[in-house]
């Protein structure tokens, strides 16, 4: 007897009343790295994506690029030396403070990695160097003053 595949739609359903364990395994077979959030709403979303991605195809370049002109021209963030989405994975961000030296990684995913951990922006990995509330941009030296 044939087995066919969920439709994709039953599939994404399918992810809101998965038990975590299998959303787990479902993430380790899409992702090299397990995210710092956990949350239910998190792991499906991007779960989601990913099956709507493997069935239909990502993004074109073309795309991405409209995209990002469009959420730079509707940014509230102004006066960048360098801007965030132009930062290539690898690139490394060194900054001293107090008596130690902090370097934070681009990471492939587009995340930031400081000590093993991983931030979704500068600005939280800015926080957990410092222990308050820091624009990582400005933190980083990466805007004008």
């Amino acid at each position: 007897m044939e087995q066919t595949t969920p439709s994709i739609s039953a599939q994404i359903t399918a992810l809101r009343t998965m038990p975590l364990k299998e959303l787990w395994l479902m993430w380790d077979k899409y992702y090299a790295k397990r995210p710092t959030t956990t949350t239910r709403d998190y792991l499906s979303s991007r779960l989601a994506f990913k099956i709507q991605e493997q069935a239909f195809g990502g993004m074109t370049p073309d795309i991405k690029r409209r995209l990002m002109r469009l959420g730079e021209s509707q940014s509230k963030l102004g006066n960048r030396i360098y801007p965030l989405h132009e930062v290539l994975p690898g690139t490394v961000f060194v900054r001293d403070f107090g008596p130690n030296s902090y370097r934070v990684t681009v990471t492939p995913e587009g995340r930031f990695e400081l000590d093993g951990k991983e931030f979704k922006s500068l600005s939280a990995a800015a926080r957990h160097i410092t222990g308050t509330q820091w624009s990582g941009p400005k933190f980083f030296g990466l805007v004008k003053d």
